[in-house]
């Protein structure tokens, strides 16, 4: 998230003073090494400019040592035991080291995982050259965090075996479906009397299928290792670096040169790809945020929670497995030129694994934009407005911003005669925070939004100073896990001020804090080793106006509403090593007291909520989804394989209900977009998708409830009038 211009002067000028004395200079440092150097320009930019730096010691030692090695071996299929055995030695001591500049740790390590990866070059090739037994009863537990390592290159070479075989499993299915299925094209051609071309695999045995999905998982592999192959010492260092930062945060990065223009993979804007943003977890490249308006977004094709097992091009024939494959690398397959087509396979949140064909294409910032609805039921009329992140315009703030666009829909949204508001703010991951500040500056009169809080105990509060309300009637906020930052802040003023009513899940995001792209390059007085990367670092923490952090308890809905994500950690919590929640004091403010049923309102909600038969059903899916998350034993026999596909494919069938609901109220759009379709016939199917998922969102419908619940102070309603006039 973005906070203002001067924040970051200070932080500057903060680090830059200090750096000044230390003689970050390549002339009169005397250690030629780069390496060495960045290590202890990052290290000290870390303790002088880190909002809450972490203490160097014993136990910093251990967890980098731990997610270091993870981060190279996540499913334990390189290292051996006696390898662990030798490089724990280190354990307690690279915190000793980074100060001393000293390697030793990170030297070991990757000389012995460069070995590792050319042997297991070697293993793979001769694993994949047996065929794969399926008719053998056997399991693979995919724990890797509970496995120990191998033992002897014996017990290596039988786990990379267990592992090759889990990979190929999915491919030799996927043939023999798509054999089995041969017949009923043979018998539909027949039936539109149609000649029937036979696909490749219809006259193939199963012993030639066998062979066929262990050639895809060696070519796979094969492409994989050449990946590795084109890696550097300074790649792994690099890696190395990252692993040292983000033990002060989650948030806190460390950007080789050329990655420090990006602050995240995003596969948008410029980017030409599926638009969507990666992140590796252990060996898995998941889904982490689909950017709206582009392509995955546009054809509903993948969620957050996903999973990318695969990626096949349009001009190749097999698929590329990318488990296990760095993620810049998996990257470089996905995206690619405006209009190419790309086919990912996906194993889901609730483990079904699909293939779905991807236009590539960029994201079109239209629909990162505010848009708005009427809903009308019965006879009344409301407004919605979904905003899918808090955006500006960098160059001139007046120019465009997420605040002006809300206050326009507003405005619209009155002509139209609407009697009460929501707000939605689901997978809203945030973005400029003084348009959060503006926006919730429509809804009161004046006061503190947020309280932002620097390293030393300074304190900020930005408040809303502009004393025109542009809406005081009833106003509901809608937020789920994947709320986040800005819109965790907007939800927090809201709610302390009893505004709004917050509806959706449990708690939002929990991202409470704020980061800024520091270029290392501007410490160095000379500098004759070439671009030193930059370094995103967590300098401040988000507050309340209650005087409680949004970090890691996010928002707490007044009245909760179960969704797919309710029994799955995706938020900050789910992160290694994030900052705490803590308080400081509340800053002054008043409440609204524009309401005289508030607390009536969430409790009829409430009740509403526990009769709902919908929502029990979502409950459940969300059980489910969470129940085969956690399983972690796969069948490596084909039979059973087949029937847990299948069982899956029936469990699911139940929940397919949800998709079904019909809330019974009617959406149109603004009478000025309706004038852009006319011309537009793009917009026109944009906003038809819109309102058809509207009309099946049950939390769109208990919002429209409240709203009808909540009434309005008419004497505050009167006292409203006398200032107007």
């Amino acid at each position: 998230m973005r906070i203002m211009k001067r924040n970051l002067k200070v932080l500057f000028l903060a680090v830059f003073v200090a750096a000044a004395s230390c003689s970050f200079t390549t002339k009169e440092f005397n250690d030629p090494d780069k390496d060495k150097l960045l290590i202890d320009l990052i290290t000290y930019v870390l303790q002088k400019g880190h909002y809450d730096p972490a203490d160097m010691d014993d136990t910093f030692s251990e967890g980098v040592y731990e997610d270091f090695i993870d981060g190279l071996d996540p499913i334990k299929r390189y290292f051996l035991a006696s390898d662990i055995e030798e490089f724990s030695k280190y354990k307690t001591e690279i915190d000793d080291q980074i100060k001393n500049k000293d390697l030793s740790f990170f030297n070991v390590v990757y000389e012995r995982f460069t070995q590792r990866m050319n042997e297991a070059k070697v293993l793979y090739e001769e694993v994949l050259e047996t065929p794969f037994d399926y008719t053998e009863k056997e399991v693979i537990n995919v724990d890797y965090d509970k496995l120990d390592f191998a033992t002897s290159k014996k017990e290596l070479k039988e786990r990379w075996r267990w592992q090759l075989k889990f990979s190929t499993i999915a491919n030799y299915y996927d043939l023999v479906e798509d054999k089995n299925a041969a017949a009923e094209r043979k018998k539909e051609a027949a039936f539109n009397d149609k000649e029937y071309t036979a696909g490749e695999n219809d006259n193939l045995s199963l012993a030639e299928l066998e062979e066929k999905s262990r050639n895809a998982t060696r070519t796979s592999l094969k492409e994989f290792f050449e990946f590795s192959d084109d890696l550097e010492r300074k790649d792994y260092f690099a890696v190395f670096l990252t692993t040292v930062v983000e033990e002060f945060d989650p948030h806190t990065n460390y950007f080789a040169p050329p990655d420090r223009d990006r602050f995240d993979l995003r596969m948008s804007g410029k980017l030409e790809g599926i638009g969507a943003r990666l992140q590796k977890k252990n060996d898995y490249i998941n889904i982490v945020e689909v950017i709206s308006g582009g392509p995955a977004w546009r054809g509903e094709h993948v969620a957050v929670g996903d999973i990318i097992l695969k990626v096949k091009q349009a001009d190749e024939k097999e698929a590329v497995s990318i488990v296990g494959m760095r993620i810049d690398d998996a990257v470089k397959l996905i995206k690619g030129p405006k209009g190419t087509k790309v086919t990912l396979t996906i194993k889901r949140v609730d483990g079904t694994i699909d293939e779905e064909i991807i236009t590539r294409d960029v994201v079109e910032l239209e629909e990162t934009y505010a848009k708005s609805s009427v809903i009308e039921k019965e006879d009344r009329k409301f407004g919605l407005i979904n905003l899918p992140q808090f955006y500006f315009d960098m160059e001139n703030y007046k120019e465009r911003n997420a605040a002006s666009d809300v206050k326009k829909e507003i405005e619209r949204l009155k002509g139209e005669g609407m009697e009460g508001l929501i707000l939605d703010l689901r997978d809203n991951g945030g973005g400029s925070l003084k348009t959060a500040v503006d926006i919730g500056g429509l809804f009161i009169k004046e006061g503190p939004m947020v309280q932002v809080a620097s390293g030393g105990g300074k304190k900020e509060v930005l408040k809303d100073e502009n004393d025109e309300i542009v809406w005081d009637g009833p106003l509901v906020i809608l937020v789920n896990e994947l709320s986040a930052s800005a819109s965790e802040i907007l939800a927090a003023a809201m709610q302390d001020y009893k505004r709004a009513i917050i509806i959706g899940s449990e708690q939002t995001y929990g991202k409470g804090t704020v980061q800024n792209l520091i270029d290392l390059n501007q410490w160095l007085r000379k500098n004759d080793m070439g671009d030193m990367g930059a370094l995103k670092l967590t300098t401040q923490k988000f507050y309340r106006v209650n005087g409680g952090s949004t970090q890691l308890e996010g928002v707490k809905s007044d009245v909760i509403m179960p969704d797919r994500y309710s029994y799955i950690d995706v938020g900050e919590r789910d992160y290694d090593n994030p900052l705490p929640y803590d308080k400081i004091a509340p800053a002054k403010f008043e409440v609204w007291d524009g309401y005289i049923d508030f607390e009536e309102t969430i409790e009829k909600s409430k009740a509403r909520m526990a009769k709902s038969e919908q929502l029990a059903l979502i409950d459940q899916n969300a059980r489910w989804i969470r129940l085969k998350r956690d399983e972690m034993e796969v069948n490596l026999n084909y039979a059973d394989y087949a029937a847990e596909i299948a069982k899956r494919k029936e469990e699911a069938k139940k929940f397919e209900a949800i998709n079904e609901y019909d809330n019974k109220l009617s959406y149109r759009s603004l009478p000025y977009e309706v004038e852009l379709m006319k011309q537009d016939t793009t917009l026109r199917e944009k906003r038809k998708r819109w309102h058809k998922n509207l009309a099946k969102d049950i939390y769109v419908e208990e919002a429209i409830h409240v709203l009808e619940d909540l009434k309005l102070n008419n004497i505050r309603k009167g006292k409203m009038a006398d200032i107007k006039n």
